[in-house]
């Protein structure tokens, strides 16, 4: 750590380790041999942020570019945030310990809405305007990503430059484009920013102007120049087996909350839930073959000394050659006794072999997401699993030796009755039943069943992005009902505060207008909301109506089906007409079958990629 501001300060703060530096395989590179300096900003803490996959694979492709160095920034805890301010002590890369104001480019990984506020304190803390307006020719530009960028638009007066869809490509152009106009004497911010938006998957907020009907709602998104495109398409990676992949870690020097080796296996999902934002916006399905992976997992095992290994996607058990590649993984997992975590597995996927696999190397609990208590809400939101499913499912795991069940649902869903809460609580029941059904040899010891309760929040690019969010009273009145109606100690039920959840639904489905009282969010110490004891409802409902930001007209109100909606400008692949026909399906209680079955015609197979679903 080179900055000896913050290292005076670090005997006064808790976990030091956040800040100095120095970490095994972390990218050092001489400052004067490099053309372009990249901040890439995590909007969250150093555990959070050092266990995001996207910042360990980006990290990684752009400093392969000998001419690019990128560093790490990570939000300060409020004690070492309180100590910056009183010593004048800026945000500062954790490689070099520099300021973010030395950098070209600062970027941040927007993971979740409610990091908003800690980007723009960063910025602030930075010393970086937090408006794009404000800016001048020696400020960095700066960039936001990840999947919040789905709908930009209620930060979109803070960025300079927003990446759609996936990274690795993208923003060694943007890098490159820098570069070259720099080189050849062209650099004007101005006509970087202009330039950039002719790079697919870029996005210029500046070069667009907005304009709003009488009733508030939008009536058009208007590029400025003739040369900006009318919509951005998202960029994603065609063929994952031939994409780079971190073959080091940056090892921490303080626990992390993932700890681990973690394994990208696919990137989409077959499968069509018409709530999940995730499931739509990461197509099409792109696979790794079980070479490469088995590959990447060797590699870096070698190069961490890691004990567990674990396979992610949005869902590990619809991998096509899930077999072959736990049993390649096992054959030297085992003996080197590597843990394999299988994470996000299907009730309807979930079987005796897999189960055997899991339990040589894996102990614990086991966790399935029914997502809606009654057969005919299940439908409606197209997760296509029965009740029959899950007790197959459970039944597996309690003969497996798993003693801890835990169920994810959610409330607020479109067509919900209170028939459907009650079913929540009956499904947790019959889960204990199947345990009792296990001769008592045969069952493991202190059966219990955990059920998590999220509010829905209609998201973006979703059949469900039009649907109105139940109002808090409705909400509340939902969970106190489920907690009346739970009898069995057993069964333990925690749910979701539902005002993180109209907050939420406000900044995900809002625009522009939205920016003023994010923004006055920060100026009265808003950060770390994503945090419950940071989080200040009372603050956020003050900002807006301050700001003259009515919540409601984003939540309660619901959407107009032939309205102009704040993300509209942006192009996804999946097509709004899919969207439009798979909402009607859910009011008429229909399913529609998984891509591994039958193409539906999301659309997404114009972006290309290579898969074996979409043809």
């Amino acid at each position: 750590m080179q900055n000896k501001n913050i290292s005076s300060v670090l005997k006064s703060v808790q976990k030091p380790g956040r800040y100095i530096g120095g970490e095994y395989n972390s990218v050092i590179k001489s400052k004067e041999a490099v053309k372009c300096r990249f901040a890439f900003c995590f909007p969250d803490t150093y555990e959070i942020g050092m266990s995001n996959l996207g910042v360990r694979i980006l990290y990684d492709v752009i400093n392969r570019d000998p001419d690019v160095w990128c560093e790490r920034v990570y939000a300060p805890w409020t004690d070492m945030k309180e100590k910056m301010e009183q010593y004048d002590i800026p945000l500062a890369a954790v490689e070099s310990g520099d300021p973010l104001t030395d950098f070209d480019m600062v970027a941040f990984s927007l993971q979740y809405e409610l990091c908003y506020t800690t980007a723009l304190a960063m910025l602030k803390m930075a010393g970086i305007p937090i408006y794009s307006r404000d800016r001048t020719e020696d400020t960095p530009i700066v960039i936001g990503g990840g999947p919040c960028v789905y709908n930009a638009e209620p930060v979109a007066d803070f960025f300079d430059l927003i990446n759609v869809g996936e990274g690795e490509e993208v923003l060694l152009e943007i890098c490159h484009l820098y570069n070259e106009m720099r080189d050849n004497g062209t650099y004007k911010r101005a006509a970087f920013l202009r330039e950039a938006s002719h790079i697919e998957g870029v996005y210029i907020p500046s070069l667009y102007e907005v304009s709003y009907n009488d009733d508030g709602t939008i009536r058009e998104y208007k590029p400025l120049y003739e040369d900006v495109p009318k919509k951005v398409r998202k960029r994603i990676v065609s063929d994952l087996d031939k994409a780079p992949y971190p073959e080091k870690l940056v090892m921490p020097y303080i626990e992390t909350v993932h700890d681990r080796i973690v394994l990208e296996v696919y990137r989409g999902c077959i499968r069509g839930c018409r709530f999940c934002q995730a499931g739509m916006v990461y197509r099409p399905i792109r696979e790794k073959s079980p070479e490469t992976l088995c590959k990447q997992a060797k590699c870096l095992f070698d190069n961490s000394g890691y004990d567990e290994i674990s396979l992610i996607s949005l869902s590990i058990s619809d991998y096509s050659e899930l077999p072959r590649l736990t049993d390649d993984l096992l054959s030297w997992t085992d003996p080197a006794r590597v843990s394999l975590s299988l994470p996000s597995l299907r009730i309807d996927s979930f079987s005796e072999e897999l189960m055997q696999k899991v339990s040589s190397v894996r102990t614990g609990g086991i966790t399935f997401a029914p997502e809606a208590g009654t057969q005919r809400l299940r439908d409606v939101i197209n997760k296509n699993v029965s009740e029959e499913d899950l007790m197959r499912s459970v039944g597996i795991a309690f003969r497996g030796g798993k003693s801890n069940v835990k169920l994810y649902f959610m409330n607020g869903l479109p067509t919900e009755t209170m028939e459907d809460i009650e079913g929540i609580s009956q499904l947790a029941s019959k889960v204990i039943s199947e345990y009792f059904k296990l001769p008592k040899p045969q069952r493991p010891r202190g059966i219990g069943v955990t059920i998590s309760v999220a509010c829905f929040v209609p998201k973006p690019f979703t059949p469900f992005q039009w649907e109105k969010q139940d109002s808090l009273e409705s909400l509340e009145e939902k969970q106190k009902h489920l907690k009346e109606v739970i009898t069995d100690r057993r069964i333990k039920y925690n749910y979701h505060d539902s005002r993180v959840s109209r907050i939420e639904a406000v900044l995900a489905r809002g625009d522009r207008r939205l920016a003023p009282a994010i923004a006055l969010a920060v100026e009265e110490g808003a950060m770390l909301d994503a945090w419950d004891e940071f989080f200040d409802y009372d603050r956020w409902v003050s900002v807006m109506e301050r700001c003259g930001v009515d919540p409601d007209f984003y939540t309660t109100r619901g959407f107009g089906l032939d309205e102009v909606l704040p993300w509209d400008i942006i192009d996804i692949g999946v097509t709004k007409a899919f969207l439009l026909r798979e909402r009607e399906r859910a009011y008429e209680g229909k399913t529609t079958p998984s891509c591994a079955e039958k193409c539906s015609g999301c659309g997404a197979n114009k972006l290309g990629g290579k898969n074996r679903w979409c043809k």
